[in-house]
């Protein structure tokens, strides 16, 4: 069983989305913290992701948002991290988040919350990093898309031993327990190449 000491939350920016979304942000950064894991995210200070910060910060936990020079000075960067880390570009951002952390959750979100997650879904694919993802399916905002991922398996576009580097759960507790337990595949030749099995 795996141990975390940071989990990197991604999630929506937005203010205009429906109140049962901004509090599951907040109990989701309260809950993180009173486990005593550090939250890692990014950095800003409006929509679910000021709400996951002000959650654990509230709770007494260590948040470590990671932020953009361009956003921080759009002013949306949250003045009461335990630490912020001000970087570049929006690429240095995501590297630096997935350094900071042991493991991803990602909360419903858009544009930018789909592309953290599936690109360090690939790297976790790929071996970069052995840290695993999981998605918060809370309310069946993510139903559609997880489809989609069971489509992409049947086609063989997502190789079936591939399919558990994502897991889902539509609570946060039995989430954590499966990114504790997960059995995350080895890279081998034959998973990228493909080989006489697949034609």
């Amino acid at each position: 069983m795996r141990t975390f000491s940071r989990i990197c939350v991604y999630c929506g920016s937005s203010q205009r989305v429906d109140p049962r979304y901004l509090e599951l942000a907040g109990n989701v950064g309260r809950t993180l913290a009173r486990k005593g894991y550090g939250v890692v995210y990014g950095g800003g200070h409006i929509g679910l992701m000021g709400r996951v910060a002000d959650g654990a910060l509230e709770a007494g936990g260590e948040v470590y948002g990671v932020i953009p020079e361009k956003l921080r000075d759009l002013e949306l960067a949250h003045t009461g991290c335990t630490e912020m880390h001000v970087v570049d570009t929006m690429h240095t951002r995501k590297t630096k988040m997935a350094e900071l952390s042991d493991a991803f959750i990602a909360l419903p979100g858009g544009w930018g919350t789909l592309e953290e997650l599936f690109e360090v879904t690939t790297w976790t694919q790929l071996q970069y990093h052995d840290k695993p993802v999981g998605l918060l399916n809370a309310f069946g905002y993510y139903d559609h898309l997880l489809a989609f991922v069971a489509h992409a398996t049947e086609e063989r576009f997502i190789r079936v031993e591939h399919r558990p580097i994502l897991q889902s759960a539509t609570a946060l507790e039995p989430l954590l327990e499966q990114l504790a337990t997960v059995e995350l595949p080895e890279l081998q030749a034959a998973s990228l190449k493909g080989d006489l099995s697949d034609t």
